[in-house]
């Protein structure tokens, strides 16, 4: 499981697996539980490209969302991975 402290947003965690290339397995800890919970299901079995693409750069505030910050969260997978 890897795990990513968020900046800037209302989650203070994201938990996610990454299996042949796919997310799997999101959990935000804190923030818009129904909001989380759908974009949670919604990148399940996405590629981590696929899901950076879609996400990265979404605004709620601040200049990050938690969907932005599980791009982000992807793109500092992929440099260690």
């Amino acid at each position: 499981m890897q795990i990513y402290n968020t900046k800037g947003t209302c989650s203070r965690q994201i938990q996610f697996d990454v299996e042949d290339g796919k997310v799997k397995n999101v959990h935000f800890i804190g923030g818009c539980k129904g909001n989380l919970i759908a974009i949670s299901r919604l990148v399940e079995g996405k590629s981590v490209d696929e899901v950076i693409a879609l996400l990265k750069g979404v605004d709620c505030r601040a200049g990050t969302s938690c969907s932005d910050q599980l791009a982000t969260a992807l793109i500092k997978y992929k440099e260690t991975h």
